[in-house]
């Protein structure tokens, strides 16, 4: 899993980082990323960076929030990480999120595959 901390609202430009991010992991062999129907990841900046990388890019028919891994995965951090939790700063709660998605082939393998 790759993840990308991002402090303001996620944009075209966040999404192209994402994918080079992606390349620079895998630099050789194929690389098909599945999306939703977000405006940001269906437009011309993130379609060209796609491109640029030689990524396949895939995308969920419309109203199919049950095909969406990620929506799965952030109810799961959400339950394990933040549930009952208050956070004296931004940086806490970031690293909370972020403690938990490390867990996720290790500690988490087999709720992950139950959930």
């Amino acid at each position: 899993m790759v993840t990308i901390t991002n402090n303001s609202y996620i944009n075209a430009w966040c999404v192209a980082e994402l994918f080079r991010e992606l390349r620079k992991i895998h630099i050789e062999g194929p690389i098909t990323v599945i999306l939703d129907n977000a405006k940001y990841q269906r437009c011309y900046v993130a379609e060209r960076a796609a491109h640029m990388f030689n990524i396949e890019l895939l995308y969920l028919p419309p109203y199919s929030p049950n095909l969406n891994l990620i929506e799965r995965a952030w109810k799961f951090v959400k339950k394990k990480a933040l549930n009952n939790h208050s956070f004296a700063t931004f940086q806490l709660f970031q690293e909370a999120i972020c403690s938990c998605i490390e867990k996720f082939s290790s500690d988490y393998r087999g709720e992950l595959t139950r959930y």
